[in-house]
């Protein structure tokens, strides 16, 4: 799955070869789904798992050959390309993926749309670049008729979804890192591990302590990449950011950002550089912090305020970035 552009997060961890008298920090780190991925682990087990590296690979591939639209026989992939508008069986996870986007589609009033596929490859963000054409008013409108989650059900009992539009293309690429991480707590949970950090493509989890005793540190950069932001400690809670300054095209002055609106069928345009959520579900804070990036610094902050969400603004004021968050966002910082 290519990477979707997000916001940069710098990840401050203790070095691997800090131990303490019975905890050590294990490392592990891979590409998946078009980005990387970095994984610290804290345990007394001096072996964790003879094969923990090849497992951990085995299910960011599962996710990536469920939910990506840059393989062409991904379940996601063979849904898409099909014309047909009857019932589609597939695994339960994509079936539970796709529900829960619907239901945080209608949460945002759509701002969070997995139908917008169509229009993201209409703007070039898409497995099919179109050296940065942009679209005739004409192109945008036909689509948008075509899309919303009200063209989509999803049939648990049977695992089965199904188009009501035959030409609908859906893109999970803003929850799907998130999902991805989740899997990968999942699993550690499993093995009675409960202090790690996992980090895909900027998507974050965490669970217990590092290897200091201490909540995890991350480190959240400003969009000019010339300084640290902010830090933040985060222990048990997960961490998404979404930012329209690391994919985009300029044309004639104007910046197309990635992050398209499908309630206009456009990118955003407002001022909001990035939007940093905090959740107990990395798949959540993953989708949500694309809703608010596409809501704007306004209604996002309203949005969130009303959910009563953790959420970190960086907004853009002329030639500066101004910082705006949520009350509940506070707790979190140790450094700014």
């Amino acid at each position: 799955m290519k990477k979707i552009s997000i916001f940069f997060i710098i990840i401050f961890l203790s070095s691997c070869t800090t131990v303490k008298k019975k905890n050590e920090d294990f490392s592990f780190a891979g590409t998946t789904m078009g980005t990387t991925y970095s994984i610290k682990i804290v345990t007394d087990k001096v072996n964790i798992s003879d094969n923990l590296d090849e497992n951990i690979d085995s299910i960011l591939v599962e996710v990536n050959q469920q939910m990506s639209t840059y393989i062409p026989n991904s379940e996601l992939s063979i849904f898409n390309s099909s014309l047909d508008t009857n019932w589609f069986t597939t695994s339960k996870e994509l079936v539970q993926l796709f529900n829960e986007s619907i239901e945080i589609s209608k949460l945002t009033d759509n701002a969070f749309d997995i139908t917008v596929g169509n229009l993201v490859n209409l703007w070039g963000f898409g497995p099919s670049e179109n050296e940065n054409i942009i679209p005739s008013e004409e192109e945008i409108t036909n689509l948008r008729k075509n899309i919303g989650v009200d063209k989509l059900q999803v049939d648990f009992e049977n695992l089965g979804i199904k188009k009501l539009n035959p030409t609908l293309y859906c893109d999970l690429s803003a929850i799907a890192k998130g999902y991805g991480v989740d899997k990968l707590a999942e699993y550690f949970t499993t093995l009675n591990i409960n202090n790690f950090m996992i980090e895909v493509g900027g998507e974050i989890r965490t669970a217990g302590k590092n290897v200091k005793g201490e909540d995890w540190r991350i480190g959240i950069s400003s969009p000019n990449n010339s300084n640290l932001q902010s830090i933040i400690g985060l222990s048990n809670s997960s961490m998404a950011t979404s930012g329209d300054y690391l994919n985009y095209f300029e044309q004639d002055g104007i910046r197309y950002s990635h992050t398209i609106d499908s309630r206009t069928g456009k990118p955003i345009t407002h001022k909001l550089a990035s939007v940093t959520v905090v959740h107990s579900d990395c798949r959540y804070a993953d989708a949500i912090a694309t809703a608010i990036n596409v809501m704007g610094p306004t209604d996002g902050y309203n949005f969130a305020l009303k959910e009563k969400l953790p959420i970190f603004m960086i907004v853009r004021e002329e030639n500066n970035f101004v910082e705006k968050m949520t009350p509940q966002f506070s707790k979190f910082i140790i450094q700014k």
